[in-house]
């Protein structure tokens, strides 16, 4: 069986790629091969995991200006017709879109060919290329149900999660609160501007709360001289705050967190499978506005609350994170409708899914 996932861009979409990939390969002995662009992540991660990567050239049509749209609009069809070329060599059984630049044009040659096409989507408001596509693919994989009326033959089946992170216990109370302040790998400018104006008298009000800060590597010294500036120096060890540019251990951290400062788009699949509450602030800028509908969906589960970001002062963010920390019973309902909101078994249903709609050609 021969499987062609085409996507990329950023984690969000190359590490589930990856973990799908990884399946179909060890469990189902499938020759699996990527397509993405030179733009992405997908260039280093992908190689690095042994897997063959061809790159196509496509770009960005949302939340541009008019010349990298018009670039994007004359780069699309040679991107089909490169995509058209690498399927009629490739011959795959499936091709499986999981969003980004790369997947439009390559589940459109797809459908050209009539391979048949499954549609990964991890978010509550699906990208443009899987809107463009939703309605042609032969199945679909959603995380939120309200994803589901964009596809054709969808299916809720979760976002493929780390199995260390899907095995993290309930937090045992009783213990000292910690918080953890993450935002992938490049952190949030507005939580490395505010975190360390409230530290201090957050602390102070939460007796031995500790907090643990992701900044992202840019954002790391000026992050360490604000918390310091307040009389928090983050880089002693009996200090209560900890800053790092990367969290290379999330399952620790995450078992560890009491609540999670947050931004919304692929890390609330890892909240509700880890049953940690969250304080979310979706990023204002993401395409389609998806990490709001993610937050709210979070929200509307009982899992989360939600600070709009132009809501967000240091003031506003104090009490909502000492409003939450000082309510223990409120945190482990909120954990607990967390994971009830997760999907146990998302990878195997997943490429379940591909593997079905392979044997169907």
């Amino acid at each position: 069986m021969r499987v062609l996932i085409a996507g990329g861009g950023t984690g969000g979409h190359v590490i589930p790629a990856l973990a799908i990939g990884r399946e179909l390969r060890d469990r189902h002995g499938a020759e699996v091969r990527y397509i993405g662009t030179a733009r992405g992540i997908e260039t280093k991660l992908i190689p690095e995991a042994g897997f063959a990567l061809d790159l196509i050239q496509v770009g960005k049509l949302k939340n541009v200006g008019l010349l990298e749209r018009a670039k994007t609009l004359t780069d699309l069809p040679r991107g089909i017709l490169h995509c058209l070329g690498l399927l009629r060599s490739f011959r795959p059984a499936v091709v499986v879109g999981v969003g980004g630049y790369a997947s439009g044009p390559a589940m459109l040659a797809a459908v050209l060919l009539r391979i048949p096409t499954v549609a990964y989507e991890p978010n509550a408001a699906p990208g443009l290329a899987n809107r463009l596509v939703g309605k042609y693919v032969s199945a679909a994989c959603v995380n939120f149900p309200e994803a589901a009326n964009f596809f054709r033959n969808a299916k809720v089946t979760g976002v493929p999660v780390r199995e260390a992170i899907a095995a993290i216990p309930d937090r045992p109370s009783g213990e000292s609160l910690r918080l953890l302040v993450t935002a992938g790998s490049n952190g949030a400018k507005v939580f490395n501007d505010t975190l360390p104006l409230i530290a201090r008298d957050l602390i102070a009000s939460i007796p031995g709360l500790t907090i643990v800060h992701q900044t992202g590597e840019r954002a790391l010294d000026s992050t360490v001289s604000a918390y310091a500036k307040y009389g928090l120096l983050a880089d002693e060890k009996d200090e209560p705050v900890t800053v790092r540019p990367f969290l290379t251990d999330m399952p620790a951290q995450l078992e560890r967190a009491d609540l999670v400062l947050a931004r919304s788009g692929s890390t609330v699949a890892e909240l509700a499978a880890a049953g940690r509450p969250s304080l979310l602030v979706p990023f204002p800028q993401a395409a389609d506005d998806h990490q709001t509908r993610n937050a709210q969906a979070m929200v509307q589960a009982g899992a989360a609350k939600m600070l709009a970001q132009r809501d967000l002062t240091p003031e506003s963010l104090a009490n909502e994170l000492r409003s939450m920390l000082l309510d223990p019973d409120g945190l482990r309902t909120m954990g607990q409708r967390a994971r009830a909101a997760s999907h146990p078994g998302a990878l195997q249903a997943i490429v379940q899914r591909i593997v079905t709609v392979a044997g169907s050609r």
